[in-house]
């Protein structure tokens, strides 16, 4: 995926708004109407967060008669998990390492100390 689509699908997924939009459109097709309803929006407001996850890809919309339905378009969703997955690897080690320290800290603090001794130490008794 080239940089300047993958800025517009990560720019897409910023708005809460248009996160619940892909998420209502993953259960299946939805008109314009349709998505606006659970939001306290005016169409046109809804229609400009569709023109944003269309152009990063993320929808299509199609004509039927006078509705204009929109679709998810997993392809771009997809492409953003392969570039994820491509730093998993690095998390991966970091939570390795961080279970490490925290796995010692929490041994050391288990373990109870001993007491110190006075061997070798006279007390001169006066």
């Amino acid at each position: 995926m080239r940089e300047e689509d993958l800025n517009q699908v990560f720019a897409a997924l910023a708005d809460p708004t248009r996160r619940a939009i892909l998420a209502r459109l993953a259960s299946g097709e939805a008109t314009v109407n349709e998505l606006a309803e659970p939001f306290d929006m005016t169409q046109p407001s809804i229609s400009k967060h569709l023109k944003v996850l269309e152009r990063a890809k993320l929808i299509s919309r199609s004509r039927a008669a006078q509705t204009r339905p929109c679709r998810l378009e997993p392809a771009a969703l997809n492409e953003v998990a392969n570039w994820v997955e491509a730093y998993r690897s690095l998390w991966d080690a970091s939570f390795d390492r961080l279970d490490a320290l925290l796995s010692t800290k929490t041994k050391a603090k288990a373990k109870p100390k001993k007491p110190s001794t006075s061997k070798g130490r006279k007390h001169a008794a006066k």
